[in-house]
């Protein structure tokens, strides 16, 4: 008898945990640059909502978009380093609104270790970047919107400092290594492979690199400039072959989504409402180097999300 109790108990018990509701489940794809920012925002937001589990992956911009319009992977959330990437890629067919929340700066990430680093300024940087012995990290243009905004960069610096083949130069064979995203870059950077990285402000900060800021006119930081940006442009492939979509420099913005068919877009907009709040997300993003924008912009095809609560 006794043995027949302890297996009825323990049937029961194997029956209320196979009817439990499970956690529900948010899934958001992310800019590298905002790996660093997230740990700190979900820890906060898992706090005072500890029934929702997030599932969150890293890539370059361009690439966390495709993983959506190309390889049509289910998510809730896109977080990416550049707003434009959401206009171009997601409205109208995977989105309908897109949230500027952030801004940030593009300069030049280095050690003590790095070649010259005694003697690079804001004045010489692009003669240090051409010397022969040196080595430059880029992200990639078509995967990430720091690869691009690198190459704008130096074609503003080519119209600044009359030299049409300054870009070139620093990123002749040999002389520069590439990755996927920005972030790729920093054990290059420690281990002496490189001497510098193009990269944004924040993350050089978070690594505890040293960092040299370059002009407004360069760095693409100040959205009064945004007339001077456009004229440095990048060409990004299109989802079918031959099709290409070109992008025009413009001061760096961050945009977030919920896609159209989010699995769970209940939750989806509860994270949202909670990051852009002053006194939670949108503080722990300034706390981690960002620049939030507040109140934050909601710019939207059609009808205003109504499940949208910001600025509170």
């Amino acid at each position: 008898m006794k043995r027949i109790f302890i297996l009825l108990i323990t049937v029961l018990a194997l029956t209320n945990c196979s009817t439990k509701k499970p956690a529900e489940q948010i899934i958001i794809f992310h800019a590298g640059s905002m790996s660093y920012p997230l740990r700190s925002v979900l820890e906060g937001f898992k706090l005072e909502n500890p029934e929702i589990s997030i599932l969150h992956e890293a890539a370059g911009s361009v690439a966390s978009a495709r993983k959506v319009t190309e390889l049509k992977r289910p998510a809730d959330i896109l977080i990416l380093a550049d707003y434009q990437i959401i206009d171009q890629m997601l409205i109208p067919d995977f989105s309908s609104f897109n949230i500027h929340f952030a801004t940030n700066s593009i300069g030049l990430a280095y050690t003590r270790d790095s070649r010259y680093s005694e003697n690079i300024n804001a004045v010489n940087w692009h003669e240090i970047l051409q010397h022969p012995d040196v080595k430059t990290g880029v992200a990639d243009p078509q995967a990430d919107p720091c690869g691009y905004r690198t190459r704008m960069l130096l074609q503003l610096a080519e119209k600044i400092y009359s030299d049409s083949l300054l870009g070139q130069s620093i990123l002749s064979e040999k002389k520069f290594y590439q990755r996927p995203k920005e972030t790729d870059l920093i054990a290059l950077l420690e281990t002496r492979t490189i001497d510098y990285i193009f990269i944004y402000e924040s993350i050089s900060h978070q690594h505890g690199l040293e960092f040299l800021a370059l002009s407004d006119s360069l760095n693409l930081s100040q959205n009064t400039l945004n007339n001077w940006y456009k004229n440095a442009e990048i060409k990004l492939r299109g989802e079918h072959k031959g099709d290409e979509t070109t992008l025009k420099g413009e001061a760096i913005t961050y945009g977030l989504t919920i896609l159209n068919n989010a699995p769970n877009k209940k939750s989806a907009y509860k994270f949202v409402n909670w990051l852009l709040q002053s006194d939670k997300g949108i503080l722990l993003l300034k706390n981690a180097g960002l620049k939030p924008l507040f109140p934050a912009q909601v710019h939207y095809e059609g009808t205003y999300p109504i499940d949208l609560k910001l600025n509170q």
